[in-house]
């Protein structure tokens, strides 16, 4: 099983990489399914059911209409969202879809899409299943799939509890533990970047990597220019006033500032901005997920501002060694709110961040796995609670606190020599154990925690 960084960052479309991203994804590979097996022809209505957490918050997530503009033809990485609402109004008020961008089928809004608050398929809590009917009503194709987490999608069929989709590619430094990498480091004498670089040259060029992980961070860097720009009320009825544009004036203002602290009111400002881009349907990067999304770049941003002779090679090792990081939770617990809590989500952006900055601060690869340890382990219980099913309460705050998490976890591991009680690989097992534990009402239902003790209004 291999998986490369450019699996687990990829660009996307808020806001959420599980409830949207994800389904977007299904419904598209159902639709291209229906034209590469020849029923298009014969297709005449298609409809779409959501199960379990997408279900349960699917409304306020944009899983229906993602869904939607799957079934449309269209991608998260391209689709234009400045239009993307329109393209689903327009499809409801016509009472027809364009499956695959030009098959025309009926289209009932209210009976084709469906979401069951109550109901889940049995390998996962994001699950959805997707029929094909002619004219007779008779099922032309059925397939149900599973959004595992951070824009991932498995097929139906898969083992249940699958975590990743299945690459076999060899790699010449493979690693499944944090133990495990931190034994290729010692005895090949490499920095965890290192060893990612050396493994993620088996799908492509040094030249082309650096390009597209460069391109992850223009994409960032572009969502925080447009958070911060942005005024306004964020849509979904919270009425959630965006924060970043007052913000981002007033520190903008105070260039001169002797606070020792201003710093971490420019990270609050950077992850703000992006997570208001995301609660408002706007351009992201998973990172590992939407709903974490702004605390990878919020610490990237830190690092190309505050620190000393940062550069475009420090970005590409950070977000190598973030990778790394996000890897190991994929693999052994879970990036997806709805199975494991918040804790599945910031939990392991803060953990990913953490080891990130502190690889490009110099540490050593037992204080790049002692940051990511220190990330996660003080993230351990967090539930994922949205008010109203939307990201946007805590989620948005909580990505700010987190981003300031990863960068005292990052600078308190380089005071240790790397030396620590707690393994990551502990802390991503009790991680698992914990989302394990969790009731299910504090994982993406909207039912429990403050998602039922905050009024929406």
């Amino acid at each position: 099983m291999a998986l490369s960084a450019l699996d687990l960052f990829s660009v996307g479309i808020g806001p959420s990489s599980s409830h949207t991203v994800g389904p977007m994804r299904a419904a598209k590979q159902f639709a291209d399914g229906l034209k590469g097996g020849g029923l298009l022809s014969a297709t005449t209505r298609v409809q779409a059911e959501l199960f379990g957490s997408l279900g349960a918050t699917g409304r306020g997530h944009g899983s229906d209409k993602a869904v939607v503009l799957g079934l449309q033809g269209l991608e998260p990485e391209t689709v234009d969202t400045s239009t993307a609402d329109d393209q689903v109004a327009a499809a409801a008020l016509d009472a027809e879809l364009r499956i695959g961008g030009d098959h025309r089928v009926d289209f009932n809004w209210d009976e084709d899409v469906v979401l069951h608050r109550r109901k889940s398929l049995p390998a996962h809590p994001n699950g959805m299943t997707f029929r094909a009917l002619d004219h007779a009503g008779t099922v032309l194709s059925e397939r149900s799939f599973y959004s595992i987490g951070g824009g991932f999608v498995v097929d139906g069929d898969a083992d249940a509890g699958a975590k990743v989709i299945a690459d076999e590619t060899p790699l010449p430094y493979p690693f499944t533990t944090a133990n495990e990498l931190l034994e290729i480091c010692s005895r090949e004498n490499m920095s965890i970047s290192d060893v990612m670089l050396a493994n993620e040259l088996v799908w492509r060029s040094e030249a082309e990597l650096r390009e597209e992980l460069l391109k992850l961070w223009a994409v960032m860097r572009e969502c925080v220019d447009n958070g911060c720009a942005a005024e306004g009320i964020l849509p979904g009825g919270l009425k959630v006033r965006r924060r970043a544009p007052s913000l981002f004036k007033t520190l903008s203002k105070d260039s001169g500032s002797t606070d020792p602290l201003r710093a971490m009111e420019w990270v609050n400002l950077y992850a703000l901005a992006v997570n208001e881009e995301n609660a408002a349907g706007g351009r992201i990067v998973t990172a590992p997920t939407n709903g974490a999304a702004g605390i990878v770049p919020a610490v990237l941003h830190y690092y190309m501002k505050f620190v000393p002779g940062a550069d475009d090679d420090g970005v590409v090792r950070f977000l190598l060694a973030a990778a790394a990081v996000g890897i190991l939770f994929k693999i052994n617990a879970s990036i997806s709110g709805a199975e494991v809590g918040c804790q599945g989500e910031v939990g392991s952006a803060c953990s990913m961040a953490a080891a990130g900055l502190c690889e490009v601060l110099g540490g050593t690869p037992e204080q790049v796995e002692n940051a990511a340890e220190v990330g996660i382990e003080h993230n351990l219980g967090l539930t994922c609670d949205p008010v109203g099913g939307l990201v946007q309460i805590p989620c948005i705050e909580r990505n700010a606190i987190a981003s300031v998490k990863a960068i005292n976890a990052a600078r308190l591991a380089l005071h240790g020599d790397g030396s620590h009680k707690v393994s990551l690989d502990k802390a991503i097992k009790t991680m698992r154990d914990t989302g394990a534990d969790m009731k299910t009402k504090y994982k993406e239902t909207s039912r429990g925690g403050l998602a039922v003790n905050v009024i929406e209004c």
